[in-house]
């Protein structure tokens, strides 16, 4: 089974671009980690579930002997250039194409063209919704006009699909109701207001505007992203449940929603994507960074979520060994899975090839029209 999976190129429909840079060792462990920093002296990311991870199946592609010490290993990464690494790691990670979240880059970092050609696989742009009215307010647009031309803003960009990040935001509980431009021309007005006040750029927190955002990529038919749970520290968690969401997926069918990572609550996901006809779901982001323990996530997700509405996905950013690491564990978790099913009768060796090309890349395709 895992042979199989090997052979199948992935669609990974969530990611975001790769550092074109040299890293030192502090700046690559604090890629290696959703924290703030790398962690007080003395704890190492590399003695972590993703650092071991790392060590296991990064160093061949670099020419090293697996369970490369950390130095030696970022001694050859060093030496091989940022260039020749990005390239290795995204042709190894054995994509069919990429659905790229274009709303957070922080640093220098490469874009969907520029991943597309290294991985040699096709590059699709995810629209982040929030920087899309972020970037309207900071034009100075009325408050007034601020609805329409942020609407106009995300018809208009070419994605295959867009992106909320309301968990990090005003957290999940979102109403299923539309709000109106009268509403939505106020809540513009004290986004403005605040930033003007603070000598800040905008920055969306209100729950109006989320829900906004929502409807101006269902009203575009694009599949809207969630970010569910496990991220970064400026994530509350405790509002990060995708349960809390249930009202406005049920308000957006029959337009796709796709909830990103779900760890810790990818069995409140799985349910979901059950129970609503729109729901779809993945566990990228936690799969490299439980490293060894990946495939116990996988089955879990897969325990009641249809597998035609199961998607895979890396949310690598940063390192390109993140791609790799992704679809590497996605591969070995999902096939351990499938193979243990035909070992047990539960399916056929059949069922299960089949089943692996939906997840691979088969759903994929279908929601985004890929």
């Amino acid at each position: 089974m895992l042979e199989y999976l090997e052979s199948l190129p992935l669609v990974d429909h969530h990611c975001h671009g790769v550092l074109d840079r040299d890293l030192g060792r502090a700046e690559f462990e604090e890629s290696l980690t959703e924290a703030e920093t790398a962690g007080p002296p003395g704890a190492s990311m590399f003695d972590t579930q993703v650092g071991f991870a790392l060590r296991r199946w990064c160093p061949p592609v670099l020419d090293l002997e697996a369970h490369a010490e950390p130095e030696a290993y970022l001694a050859r990464r060093a030496e091989l250039g940022a260039a020749e690494v990005n390239r290795r790691f995204l042709a190894a990670a054995g994509l069919a194409a990429l659905c790229v979240d274009t709303g957070y880059a922080p640093r220098s970092i490469l874009g969907p063209d520029a991943l597309g050609r290294l991985a040699g696989a096709a590059a699709h742009e995810i629209v982040r919704l929030e920087a899309v009215a972020e970037r309207v307010a900071a034009d100075g647009t009325a408050a007034t006009g601020f609805a329409d031309e942020v609407r106009g803003r995300v018809a208009a960009r070419g994605a295959v699909g867009a992106k909320s990040i309301a968990a990090y935001r005003a957290g999940l509980e979102l109403s299923g109701a539309r709000p109106s431009d009268a509403e939505v021309a106020a809540a513009a007005g004290r986004l403005m207001r605040a930033a003007e006040a603070g000598g800040t750029q905008p920055r969306v927190c209100d729950e109006v505007l989320h829900r906004f955002l929502v409807w101006c990529a269902v009203d575009a038919g694009l599949p809207v992203q969630f970010h569910v749970g496990y991220g970064d520290v400026d994530a509350d968690l405790r509002r990060g449940d995708p349960l809390l969401l249930i009202g406005l997926l049920r308000a957006m069918d029959p337009v796709p929603a796709m909830l990103l990572h779900n760890y810790p609550f990818h069995r409140h996901a799985g349910y979901l994507a059950q129970v609503l006809p729109n729901v779809y779901v993945d566990a990228g982001l936690a799969t490299h960074n439980l490293g060894h323990r990946a495939p116990a996530l996988i089955a879990e997700l897969l325990e009641l979520a249809p597998f035609g509405k199961v998607l895979y996905s890396s949310d690598a950013f940063g390192l390109a060994e993140l791609y790799h690491l992704g679809a590497l564990l996605f591969r070995h978790g999902l096939a351990g899975f499938l193979a243990g099913g035909v070992e047990d009768g539960a399916w056929t060796s059949r069922d299960a090839e089949r089943v692996g090309g939906m997840i691979a890349s088969g759903n994929a395709r279908r929601v985004y029209g890929l």
